[in-house]
């Protein structure tokens, strides 16, 4: 497919600093293969001295493969194309001896994290959720942020901040204790090596000669220094990013890290994508006239050499089920009429529990359907804690994991007998397991308690020893086996049922890390440690990717539908307070959820359908609904509401019923 002429001036222009504003369907992904492949073929640029870094593991292997079908296994070979944390975790790995850390760190994910905060902080927020998820998110944003828990101290004002402060210094000094690292510390701690290490910094500048870097308007503070320090004087780099499609400032991000760039990088090159190649017009000059009600830093306008197309929709429900229904009943009518796959269709919504009711009414029609964003594989208790096992063996300072499993399935060792470990533990500086072989806990600890922490600690050093050495695979299957896992899921089930099915994700597991062991022609044999650290970074979290070819109408919320396409969407609970989110209304925050609704709009490719319940029983109260300010600024000659329409004709009427009757006919022939 040809380059259309700003495309070409995208990929061609590499002698500095450049900023391609990339509007929804631009084709932003193709510009970034494009250029890479510019770089080796015109520009003499070596494979291995490249890098393209993204958010999700999701678009870092579209990525490769899409650079393998344009470029061929043998020149593609060597790119860096990871997620920013991956990168970051692969800059501590070989920094490792700098940082001072020591080698088989452990990764706590977010369960992994709240738990231990929890157990840090019990004397000053006594198990309060609310207080913890503040302080969680507060650790989180000063991790974004690059503000050590010194700096966070010496700043706080407020009660509240104070005591948080400190807390955050507790949790990090555990961390390192634990010999462990966060999800945020995976760019917080390379970044702040590469600021205090010149020496460093130019090794990594040397190995990454070039840098792409994709959704650039999702990055937070600690992402753009990273990206600063990669890139040095030098400035050999393009980001592509639309400030339109900021969602995730609830997560650190920062739009303004755009406008940002201009001011460090002088002689920054702008080139706006502005031709979308995946929908009609109508609907892009919707998504136009709505995203102008936002300030700009940068105009952008989208145009679509494609048809007009279909009018605009606007679908008035009496409540939330006779909104599902009717979003059900149409898609039963259109895939009659169009002779349609399911798949074609998308149902987009704000919050995840407004998912439920069109489950609902999907499976009593019988319609396959998909959602995306459940719980993930991952999230399992199942699979956590067996990884919690595998993490102690590969790693016996991860406190975390110890705790998780020390007593799951109960081996009879108490809180008082725990407390007393942390307490020697903490005392001499050393993790829960080598406290365990400490000569002074026999003073501390006698008869059963005692006993039962030796021999769970003998047990796990010599199944480590077997796991390591030995047949790594066997010594798995073993520790499943006399643990005695599968009795523990009956005993602590609901029922029968749902015991088995949580065996058959630990049978998934076990799978996964067999084929990641032997390997294939495309992945080398890894070892334990490196699977754990594989698994734990949730790169395997593709695998549950792949029943997208299914036929299944596709249930989604509008975060989630970032960057993926169909030719049907519904935008359903187009009502104030849905979205725009009650929350965002009340903190004057009207402009990320514009962002939202722009989103949602720009994934329809040729239809558009936006419904709203005029009454929605919310916390057990029915209540009477406003519709979207959104859709009331949207151009409003381009939308039909359903309740304004004129009767049809008698005419039309035939006309429709013909249609039917050709569409039946077609079906029949199939």
């Amino acid at each position: 497919m040809k380059m259309n002429p700003k495309q070409d001036e995208a990929v061609k222009y590499i002698s500095g600093p450049c900023l391609v504003l990339a509007g929804a369907g631009s084709g932003k992904t193709r510009v970034i293969i494009n250029k890479i492949g510019y770089l080796i073929q015109k520009c003499d640029y070596k494979a291995r001295n490249i890098a393209a870094v993204t958010f999700t593991n999701k678009a870092a292997k579209e990525m490769r493969e899409r650079l393998k079908q344009s470029l061929g296994k043998q020149e593609s070979k060597g790119i860096w194309i990871s997620t920013f944390h991956t990168l970051g975790l692969e800059i501590i790995k070989k920094e490792i001896k700098t940082l001072g850390f020591k080698p088989g760190f452990s990764l706590l994910d977010d369960q992994d994290t709240g738990q231990l905060l929890n157990d840090l902080t019990e004397k000053e927020l006594k198990k309060d959720k609310d207080q913890l998820n503040l302080l969680k998110m507060q650790i989180s944003n000063w991790k974004n942020e690059l503000i050590i828990p010194k700096q966070a101290i010496s700043e706080a004002r407020e009660p509240q901040k104070v005591l948080f402060a400190q807390l955050y210094e507790r949790y990090q000094i555990q961390l390192r204790a634990y010999n462990a690292l966060d999800f945020d510390d995976l760019i917080m701690i390379p970044t702040l090596l590469l600021a205090k290490f010149p020496e460093v910094t130019l090794r990594w500048q040397n190995r990454f000669r070039y840098l792409l870097v994709d959704e650039y308007q999702d990055t937070n503070t600690s992402q753009y220094q990273l990206v600063k320090h990669l890139v040095g004087e030098r400035s050999r780099f393009t980001v592509v990013g639309d400030d339109d499609q900021s969602i995730y400032s609830w997560r650190g991000a920062k739009p303004q890290n755009l406008v940002l760039l201009s001011k460090d990088f002088p002689t920054l090159r702008l080139v706006k994508l502005e031709q979308n190649y995946r929908s009609y017009q109508r609907i892009l000059k919707a998504a136009n006239i709505l995203i102008d009600n936002n300030p700009h830093v940068f105009d952008k306008k989208l145009f679509s050499e494609l048809a007009n197309g279909e009018i605009i929709k606007v679908i008035g429900t009496r409540d939330e089920e006779h909104e599902a229904e009717r979003v059900v009943a149409e898609i039963i009518s259109h895939k009659f009429m169009k002779r349609t796959n399911y798949k074609d269709y998308a149902i987009l919504y704000r919050g995840n529990h407004q998912a439920r009711i069109f489950e609902k009414s999907l499976m009593a029609n019988r319609i396959p359907y998909k959602i995306s964003g459940g719980m993930s594989f991952f999230a399992r208790s199942e699979i956590k804690d067996i990884m919690a096992y595998l993490r102690l063996l590969v790693n016996q300072d991860d406190d975390n994991a110890f705790l998780r499993i020390v007593n799951t399935p109960r081996r009879e060792i108490g809180t008082v007998t725990l407390e007393k470990l942390g307490t020697l533990a903490n005392e001499k500086h050393i993790s829960l397991f080598e406290a365990c072989f400490d000569s002074e806990l026999t003073n501390r600890l006698a008869g059963r308690g005692f006993n039962a922490l030796q021999g769970f600690a003998r047990w796990v050093v010599e199944l480590s020893d077997n796991a390591v050495r030995g047949d790594t695979l066997e010594a798995v299957k073993t520790m499943i086996h006399q643990i005695d896992y599968e009795d523990y899921l009956y005993e602590s089930s609901p029922s029968g049922k749902a015991a088995e099915m949580r065996m058959k994700n630990v049978s998934e597991l076990y799978k996964w890390i067999t084929d990641m062991i032997v390997g294939n022609d495309e992945n080398p044999p890894m070892t334990l440690a490196e699977v754990v650290t594989k698994l734990t970074l949730r790169d395997m979290l593709e695998r549950n990717e792949d029943e997208e070819d299914s036929d299944a109408v596709q249930l989604l919320t509008l975060h989630a539908s970032k960057g993926l396409e169909y030719p049907y969407v519904f935008m359903v609970g187009m009502e104030e307070g849905l979205l725009p989110h009650q929350m965002s209304i009340d903190e004057d925050n009207i402009e990320e959820e514009r962002r939202l609704a722009y989103v949602g709009i720009t994934r329809a490719q040729q239809e558009l359908v936006f419904t709203y319940a005029k009454t929605r029983r919310q916390y057990g109260e029915t209540s009477t609904t406003e519709l979207s300010r959104f859709v009331q600024e949207l151009p409003q000659d381009d939308l039909e509401y359903e309740s304004r329409k004129q009767p049809s004709t008698q005419s039309e009427r035939m006309a429709k019923g013909q249609s039917k009757v050709a569409g039946l006919r077609a079906m029949l022939k199939k």
